[in-house]
């Protein structure tokens, strides 16, 4: 059977799952003692009180039929209603009744008028309106006869009790579990936290707490923080050492060609080989720069990012390029808390990438509840759709697919770009432009 419809019923937070873990049983346990006691119980319990009361009604009615007249008949009665602890009343009208009345959840009377109705051949209306009191109508040969007596003479009193403290305890067994649950689940929702926070470049101080299970997943995480940080510590330790030797050699080559005698028939090759030191200097310095991003991040603050877009947008116009912003939010309209240099270092990159490979860009900013994008449009020739994914890793040149006529990068722009904003917890996609026919690259960051 599929029981995905069940599923999507479901809670889906711990507070919530736990909470109906809890609550299931319960019900279920007032629930069945609600029908199997109180129904089962108190019925037997009705019909053996109502059962020793028709053995006294029947002995009045007895008494009542075989009296010679009227008189003797009431005297009778009389006698018999004192010690009988009844109220007797003959002759009596029979009111008219639809049905037995009775109070709507007073289950119990059922039992009682049944029991009345077997054991009595000649009673003629029942009345339990009355929740004190029970009143019932005989045919005597001197007319009807009416009886009365207490309830509890004749079924359980007070049922409902019963329920008002299956309630009551059920509700404070239930605060008492949601307690010891909240306390219980806190430790996981700071464990969640502290892991969203250190996938969004944050570190949070985090406390082991909790049950055995709980403790030792947050022990497990702290010791793959700290290796995480110790291996991004290593490699800018690394890059550092492999930055200074290679630097040394490249210096010693400049300084080579620039006092090579200045020979016409080599003059080119040395022009050349000049292109070759600064552009593997370029590519030393970009590398760094990349694997040095995270070791360097400053911390996260609240920043307008709707001002940080026009500023990245203002800045690249300066040279009178055309940029063009659309759908940008009201100053003070989007505070967000992120690395404010990195999303525009994000943002230029995109925007680089675009006026480098095409005519024009077009930058928007849309907001919704959960996610804020950030897109960025150009007129170039584009990348194929099955060559996005490769596009986005450090150092690729889709040289066959992109206008080279600009300059040349050295792959890193839209890497850079993914690693900033996966690093504040967002994504970066990328598809055809449907306005412009180039490019179209959209950072997602969470609000």
């Amino acid at each position: 059977m599929n029981f995905k419809w069940l599923k999507q019923m479901m809670p889906r937070g711990l507070y919530g799952r736990g909470a109906m873990i809890l609550l299931l049983p319960i019900v279920s346990m007032q629930l069945v003692v609600s029908v199997v006691f109180i129904q089962r119980h108190f019925e037997r319990v009705t019909q053996q009180l109502t059962g020793s009361m028709l053995l006294e009604l029947q002995m009045l009615d007895s008494w009542v039929d075989s009296a010679p007249d009227a008189k003797t008949a009431r005297d009778r009665a009389a006698a018999l209603a004192a010690p009988l602890a009844l109220s007797v009343t003959l002759p009596s009208p029979v009111p008219e009744f639809d049905g037995t009345p009775r109070r709507f959840y007073d289950f119990t009377g059922i039992v009682v008028t049944d029991q009345l109705k077997l054991g009595l051949y000649d009673l003629q209306a029942v009345d339990l309106s009355d929740g004190g009191w029970v009143r019932l109508w005989l045919g005597t040969r001197f007319g009807s006869m009416e009886v009365s007596f207490p309830r509890d003479r004749a079924s359980a009193s007070n049922p409902h009790q019963l329920l008002v403290l299956m309630v009551a305890v059920g509700l404070l067994m239930t605060l008492i579990a949601y307690l010891f649950l909240r306390n219980q689940l806190r430790p996981i929702r700071r464990l969640a936290v502290m892991a969203e926070a250190f996938g969004k470049g944050q570190n949070v101080t985090y406390r082991i707490s909790g049950a055995t299970e709980v403790r030792s997943a947050g022990a497990a995480f702290l010791d793959m923080r700290a290796r995480i940080e110790r291996n991004i510590e290593q490699r800018t330790m690394m890059l550092s050492a492999i930055s200074h030797d290679l630097r040394t050699p490249l210096t010693r080559l400049r300084l080579g060609l620039s006092m090579m005698p200045q020979d016409p028939e080599y003059a080119q090759d040395v022009t050349d080989m000049e292109r070759d030191v600064d552009e593997m200097g370029r590519l030393i310095d970009a590398f760094l720069d990349f694997s040095r991003r995270d070791a360097q991040a400053a911390p996260a603050e609240d920043v307008d990012l709707g001002q940080l877009v026009r500023e990245a947008v203002n800045h690249a116009s300066r040279g009178g390029r055309p940029v063009e912003l659309r759908d940008c939010p009201q100053p003070g309209a989007l505070i967000m808390h992120l690395r404010a240099d990195d999303i525009r270092r994000a943002v230029d990159n995109l925007i680089g990438n675009a006026l480098r490979y095409g005519d024009r860009a077009v930058v928007s900013l849309v907001a919704s509840e959960r996610t804020a994008r950030v897109s960025v449009e150009d007129a170039g020739p584009g990348i194929a759709p099955d060559r996005h994914d490769e596009a986005l890793r450090p150092f690729t040149r889709l040289d066959p697919s992109r206008n080279q006529d600009r300059g040349q990068g050295v792959g890193l722009g839209l890497s850079i770009a993914l690693d900033i904003v996966r690093s504040h917890g967002g994504n970066l996609y990328l598809r055809k432009s449907a306005e412009l026919g180039g490019l179209w690259a959209e950072i997602t960051l969470p609000r």
